[in-house]
């Protein structure tokens, strides 16, 4: 991975040959946002017409934290990267469903959070966390017949999202601001957080929606060797 440091004295042919960049992607921005704008720096910084920039596990735009970037012949690693565990922190909001499981929509339901204890709110987090079966949100980009899921449920359509396994090795919360709860979990790829905000709401009875989420880790890189966009193109900006 690429320090400030390193990338002011990098060159076209180090990022050609393969450069691995730690990203802190900013609220609303797409994870593309991110591959776009760096990859036009890099681009016109070194006159270059052409770079491979891709990254590895996509974040949504209401989430932050890390960002792996791969450029010119690293991105063969995107696969590998990709397949690497994850880990998170951030916070349910209890006594209210979202149709999106997140703030993208407006709450559809408003439930009691009466009888939920810290002590429930625990055990159910336990219950949740090992070896499950998960249903991918109906706003997500899971692929239904060759169409992003997210585009027909914004239009009020609903598509069948096959489940699939996944592992979440730790599940930490902490409702000292209830009903907002906070969380730290660790997971396998491809778990949506937003479907363990749903599920915890349904094991206490009172629903829940994710209302931040940051990622911390992906295998064994962390957020706090990333470098935020700004950086990035300052770092290209301040070379000779």
């Amino acid at each position: 991975m690429m320090t400030a440091e390193e990338m002011e004295g990098a060159t076209a042919e180090d990022f050609l040959t393969g450069k691995l960049l730690l990203v802190d992607k900013p609220l609303t921005w797409s994870s593309f946002d991110v591959v776009k704008k760096i990859r036009y720096n890099i681009q016109k910084k070194f006159g270059l017409k052409k770079l491979k920039v891709g990254h590895a596990g996509t974040l949504d735009p209401l989430a932050t934290g890390l960002l792996i970037l791969c450029t010119g012949k690293f991105t063969k690693k995107i696969t590998e990267l990709t397949l690497a565990g994850k880990s998170y922190t951030g916070t349910f909001m209890l006594g209210a469903t979202t149709p999106s499981f997140d703030l993208e929509t407006r709450p559809d339901q408003i439930r009691s959070t009466e009888g939920v204890t810290p002590e429930k709110i625990a055990e159910a987090a336990a219950e949740l966390a090992g070896i499950s079966q998960q249903v991918p949100p109906q706003f997500s980009a899971k692929l239904v017949e060759g169409k992003r899921a997210y585009l027909s449920a914004r239009k009020g359509e609903t598509v069948e999202l096959k489940s699939r396994e996944v592992n979440i090795s730790k599940f930490e919360v902490s409702s000292e601001h209830f009903p907002e709860v906070y969380f730290e979990i660790d997971c396998s790829t491809g778990t949506y957080i937003r479907s363990i905000a749903r599920d915890l709401g349904e094991a206490l009875g009172c629903g829940a929606h994710l209302t931040s989420l940051r990622r911390t880790a992906v295998g064994d890189y962390r957020a706090e060797n990333s470098l935020t966009v700004d950086q990035v193109i300052a770092a290209l900006d301040a070379q000779p």
